[in-house]
């Protein structure tokens, strides 16, 4: 396609008297990794929901691959293409690896979630499982149970579990929370990889993360979006630095210099 594979004109969420989303204009182009950031309760979360189709906006449009999907519900953006990974992970602990991601697999092909067990059997989809598993760096974990894997682990295998159902564009929020530094470089990479191969919306708080990997920035200000620039560019923006960055652009200038 040569428009944007997402699109959004002026979204608004308000909750009662408190507005979480004001007038947020974005744009995601084809193979772009875009980063949304923001301090907390500048309405990120409640950005992507929406994007999802897990909360209604009370204004504003949201387009996918050029069609408009605001009024349409979760499971049908998901068909069409929209995959979200969530900040508290939603794996099964009593399947393995491989059967989560078959399960997304499961439900990308329009099989239905009942009779689980028959299902595993459709043909190619614990290929499809594994190929994703590879592709993120767990093909050697795929017969271990979720529940004895570690947090890092669920994190990757969340995104395994997007990549099978084939996305147009995937929405992660917060890949990296709740992981250490090694886990985070492990993620840094996993995400660079998939890098122009996938649109990527990049919901994250961790700006190591952020300024190693993002294409474009856009910054949430008290539900606004105040910027949407290169990551050299937020960096330097006066606003931004303001309203949020403020010593972390610093910090990360050095952490640039020295590495």
């Amino acid at each position: 396609m040569s428009g944007p594979v997402l699109k959004v004109e002026g979204l608004t969420k308000r909750f009662g008297a408190l507005i979480a989303n004001e007038d947020i204009d974005l744009e995601v182009i084809p193979g772009e990794l875009h980063a949304v950031i923001g301090p907390n309760g500048a309405g990120k979360t409640t950005f992507v929901s929406q994007l999802a189709g897990e909360l209604p906006p009370n204004q504003g449009r949201i387009f996918f691959d050029g069609q408009d999907i605001t009024s349409l519900p979760v499971h049908t953006r998901a068909l069409r293409g929209l995959a979200r990974s969530y900040q508290i992970t939603s794996v099964i602990p009593s399947f393995t690896a491989l059967d989560n991601v078959a399960l997304a697999a499961q439900a990308a092909d329009g099989h239905s979630y009942r009779f689980w067990r028959p299902a595993r059997s459709v043909s190619g989809l614990n290929d499809k499982a594994a190929n994703a598993l590879d592709e993120i760096g767990l093909g050697a974990r795929k017969d271990v149970l979720a529940s004895n894997m570690s947090h890092g682990e669920h994190r990757q295998l969340e995104i395994a579990m997007a990549l099978a159902t084939d996305p147009k564009l995937i929405l992660l929020d917060e890949p990296a929370a709740g992981m250490g530094p090694a886990a985070t470089e492990g993620m840094i990479e996993y995400l660079r990889s998939l890098k122009g191969r996938f649109s990527i919306l990049l919901i994250e708080h961790d700006m190591d993360v952020v300024f190693s990997l993002a294409d474009r920035i856009s910054v949430l200000v008290s539900g606004r979006r105040i910027a949407t620039d290169a990551p050299d560019n937020i960096r330097q923006n006066a606003e931004v630095r303001r309203a949020y960055l403020g010593d972390k652009a610093d910090s990360l200038v050095r952490h640039r210099t020295d590495g």
